[in-house]
């Protein structure tokens, strides 16, 4: 059980963190990068929650209630493996079995099960598509922006430090996820997609 009794600890004051290991390490260290986009994509995931919930057009029919019911079970769910990855990416013998917390290959399935059954209604895409789409696929795809820069930070981790594949796919899958997420909210949703534009260019 997690106790905390004080916010603030004045250890960070001069640019230094520990990690779950209790070893110190700087801010800017490649391991806290990492994490911390993990961390920040978590918040974009509560954003996109947020805006799903307040979506006018989320309540228009029974079919767009249980895309949106089933859509924010899911987010949820991955909001807790979230916290979990970044937990075992602040560990830095996680990828020798040390840490408790982590992603597992069950948890990338379970995502890629839900790219499909999100997917498979969907028209095929015959353009490249930009950010849009209603409130819910605009959050989406920033949430998938922010999940491709976690995954840059835990590649340029792994250049360096061990780090389990369960780790990179799990992230790797998750901003698969978030675009066909945005895609399918605008579908259920009745918003247009903003298609690219190549005779603007």
């Amino acid at each position: 059980m997690v106790y905390i009794s004080k916010v603030y600890t004045r250890f960070g004051d001069e640019g230094d963190t520990m990690l779950a290991s209790g070893d110190t390490v700087r801010k800017d260290s490649a391991r806290v990068r990492a994490y911390g986009e993990v961390d920040e994509l978590n918040a974009t995931v509560g954003l996109l929650r947020l805006e799903l919930s307040r979506d006018p057009n989320a309540s228009a029919s029974a079919d767009s209630q249980r895309f949106a019911a089933t859509l924010d079970t899911e987010l949820a769910r991955i909001q807790q493996e979230l916290f979990n990855l970044g937990a075992e990416l602040a560990t830095p013998s996680a990828a020798s079995g040390g840490a408790r917390l982590k992603v597992e290959a069950h948890h990338i399935e379970a995502i890629e099960q839900a790219i499909d059954r999100h997917n498979d209604p969907l028209e095929p895409l015959r353009s490249f598509i930009l950010p849009g789409g209603g409130p819910t696929g605009a959050s989406a795809h920033l949430a998938r922006t922010v999940c491709r820069r976690a995954e840059r930070e835990l590649v340029t981790l792994a250049a360096d430090s061990p780090v389990r594949g369960e780790a990179l796919r799990y992230l790797n899958r998750l901003s698969d996820y978030l675009f066909v997420v945005a895609r399918a909210a605008a579908a259920s949703f009745g918003y247009d997609e903003v298609l690219w534009d190549q005779q603007n260019t």
